[in-house]
């Protein structure tokens, strides 16, 4: 259980050793006690992800609501939200919603989400889990040399990432979709691979499918050191991994994780919904803030890859 008042205003079962929570009876809406909304906030700094199973009464409305509880709730920066919404769809039938590669979300801009809320509207019979893993244990756990190293390092995240490497079986509609709307404008970040978390001040790392590059490295020394931090990210007592069913949302601290997408369901329908509350930028273990620019993309042939 949580120590103070989460655990007395909650009940609150661990789903893993390090990471993720599931909270009983309580039913999620943009009008919850003040108390309560406390406990919930104070659950996320200590479990990282929060499970909540059958909110099947939660519309696109009151889901914006729900999200506006732990700050202002922002659009994805280039793909368009649902109509009349800021919330970001993934259907894995239209392109685009297999997000099948380890990521925090959004670290191709400076001030990236501090919190997500996906809800699941159309769940697979069988695949489909999301996978999560918590950076600050994994920070925790590295070698004295390593950490040190870490929390000098700086590294480029952008939306311009290797999209084939990492997502080879894509489609032509995922193609399409990464050339033509995720891409629309190009966001390059650097930020420290290191950041202090805002409210618990623990250290974590950020890394994942937007990292590009380590600066001041070659790109093999880059790609070598890089691998080593995402082996001790992908470590299974660092992680949970979550059964989807219909109605069920996930809240999860998107300053202090790394999560995945499994595409292990075929041709099954998937559409989840997703919320993202605005973040900070991340500061150093030295003070310094994360550094962003954009540019628009220059034309360019379009992208097909083979069905």
């Amino acid at each position: 259980m949580v120590e103070g008042a989460a655990d007395q205003l909650l009940e609150i079962h661990p789903v893993a050793g390090r990471i993720g929570a599931e909270i009983v009876g309580l039913r999620l809406s943009s009008a919850l006690p003040a108390a309560v909304l406390a406990a919930i906030r104070q659950a996320l700094i200590r479990y990282k992800v929060l499970f909540f199973r059958g909110q099947h009464h939660l519309d696109d409305r009151e889901q914006e609501g729900f999200g506006r509880h732990f700050g202002e709730i922002v659009p994805h920066p280039t793909v368009p939200p649902r109509a009349g919404t800021v919330i970001h769809e993934f259907d894995a039938a239209k392109g685009g919603g297999r997000v099948s590669h380890w990521h925090t979300d959004v670290t191709f801009i400076d001030a990236y989400p501090k919190a997500t809320i996906l809800r699941g509207v159309v769940v697979p019979a069988y695949g489909g889990d999301t996978v999560w893993s918590n950076m600050a244990t994994t920070y925790q756990d590295l070698p004295v040399a390593m950490k040190t190293l870490a929390d000098s390092l700086w590294a480029l995240h952008t939306n311009a990432y290797d999209y084939g490497s990492l997502r080879p079986n894509a489609s032509a509609a995922d193609w399409r979709r990464y050339s033509e709307v995720f891409t629309a404008t190009i966001y390059e970040t650097e930020h420290p691979v290191v950041r202090v978390h805002p409210e618990s001040g623990e250290r974590a790392l950020v890394i994942g499918g937007f990292l590009q590059k380590l600066l001041d490295f070659t790109q093999s020394d880059s790609a070598h050191i890089v691998a080593i931090l995402h082996a001790h990210a992908m470590r299974l007592e660092n992680t949970v991994r979550w059964r989807w069913a219909a109605g069920d949302v996930a809240v999860w601290d998107n300053q202090a994780t790394m999560h995945s997408g499994i595409d292990d369901y075929g041709d099954q329908p998937r559409i989840m919904r997703r919320v993202t509350v605005a973040g900070e930028a991340p500061v150093s273990v030295d003070g310094r803030r994360s550094i962003s620019r954009r540019r628009p993309k220059a034309a360019a042939p379009a992208v097909e890859a083979a069905e």
